[in-house]
């Protein structure tokens, strides 16, 4: 066996995992991190974040008659001197916010 053949097979073989690896991050769904950062950048233009967490296990939800499967979370803010707690219900496919419910 030549090893100019066997580096150049080597090389093509990982270049295409490459490419496939960064063609399936593109279109893939976004990660609980992202989703719960997302969110946090929604929520802090109103007021700074004290907290945050989001379950990083999807679960089904339905809304409206649709079905979606979700991440839960929650987040603390400060805002006018007073502290507000939120829930969040976020779509995993896209990172989408479906609610936003106060929590007194």
């Amino acid at each position: 066996m030549n090893w100019k053949s066997l580096f150049a097979g080597a090389a093509a073989g990982f270049a295409a995992g490459f490419a496939v690896k960064q063609i399936l991050n593109e279109s893939g769904h976004p990660s609980p991190e992202k989703v719960l950062s997302n969110v946090k950048n929604f929520v802090k233009k109103d007021g700074k974040i004290y907290g945050a967490w989001i379950l990083m296990k999807p679960e089904a939800y339905e809304k409206f008659n649709l079905d979606y499967t979700v991440y839960k979370g929650g987040i603390t803010r400060h805002k006018d001197g007073s502290q507000e707690q939120f829930e969040f219900v976020a779509d995993a496919e896209t990172g989408t916010v479906l609610d936003l419910i106060p929590k007194s």
